[in-house]
């Protein structure tokens, strides 16, 4: 639990998004709206998952709520894209790519529009409400769109920062978001961030583990079961998917025995098939996944069903071993 004077010395948009990325998504667009009023939000009935009530309290008429309806959302933003309005579109991320794909397509990535989607609830933090409820072929989705920036922030001070950078993003961008789930911080609250540039988090001449999202605090916890063996471990937050670092991943190629990609998110099309398909042309390297197997996951409480995939600390550590073994 994070002491008191220390809860109360963060800014007040760190005290609000209270350890959840979705929320940090939420409050960063209101301070983005406060800055450039060409900013719109498009909400698919997430007003409160995503943390738009501020937005909603300063610039009602800047908000448009269509439901629980992502496919009319994603054709309203890339209208508003059109006008010369930034819209913000926040919905779950299971429903905002699967349900709403050809207007993403065609309204959104091949029209180039400049529209940013807020995804939350990535990965299986919606776990106890099944399959339908699963967003883990969402970077799949978003990386096979040419022009398309795919970010998964590792907590909540992250996506603060990397939706206040998508100001800069003259195109369609992907921020996959947490659910109702704790994110402990691994970033500092007032760290910088740069599109596309991994953040390396520990340094290491052994193995490199290259994570995102959620797996990003399970590769830390890794590093010191793995150093009590004599074994230390580079840890990389690779939050841009897409563009993807490709000097830190050659570099670790070069550098250390082996890479471990580590994400919750379904083997093909996500992380580590991005660091796959880079090494094998520019420098081919021994490689382990700590991913979702090509299967529908059960159905259960998030932790649990982590760790029956080996989504985890322990999962990373028995990578990490295969490599250096």
């Amino acid at each position: 639990m994070t002491p008191a004077n220390e809860i109360s010395a963060l800014p007040d948009w760190a005290r609000l998004a209270a350890n959840q990325s979705r929320v940090a998504f939420g409050l960063a667009v209101a301070e983005l709206a406060s800055r450039d009023d060409r900013v719109v939000a498009v909400s698919a009935d997430t007003l409160d998952f995503v943390g738009l009530r501020r937005f909603q309290d300063r610039f009602p008429d800047r908000l448009i709520d269509v439901g629980i309806a992502e496919q009319n959302a994603m054709g309203v933003a890339a209208g508003l894209a059109t006008t010369g309005l930034r819209p913000y579109i926040c919905g779950y991320a299971p429903f905002i790519t699967a349900r709403s794909l050809e207007q993403l397509r065609n309204d959104v990535a091949y029209a180039r529009q400049r529209v940013v989607i807020g995804a939350g609830a990535g990965g299986v933090v919606l776990s106890v409400a099944g399959g339908t409820h699963h967003a883990l072929d969402d970077l799949a989705i978003m990386r096979g769109l040419p022009g398309m920036t795919v970010i998964v922030p590792a907590d909540a001070y992250q996506a603060w920062h990397a939706t206040l950078a998508t100001e800069r993003i003259d195109g369609s961008v992907y921020l996959r978001l947490g659910g109702r789930f704790d994110e402990p911080p691994v970033t500092p609250v007032d760290g910088p961030f740069a599109v596309g540039k991994a953040e390396l988090m520990r340094d290491g001449k052994d193995v490199t583990v290259i994570a995102c999202g959620a797996l990003v605090v399970a590769a830390l916890e890794a590093t010191k079961s793995l150093a009590a063996r004599g074994i230390q471990v580079r840890v990389l937050n690779m939050h841009t998917i897409k563009p993807l670092d490709r000097d830190a991943v050659l570099a670790a190629a070069a550098e250390t025995k082996g890479i471990v990609a580590a994400e919750e998110h379904r083997l093909p099309g996500g992380l580590g098939s991005a660091i796959a398909e880079l090494l094998a042309v520019e420098r081919p390297a021994r490689m382990r996944f700590v991913a979702m197997p090509d299967e529908f996951s059960v159905a259960g409480p998030t932790a649990r069903v982590r760790e029956r995939y080996g989504l985890s600390c322990a999962g990373i550590v028995e990578a990490c071993l295969a490599l250096v073994a």
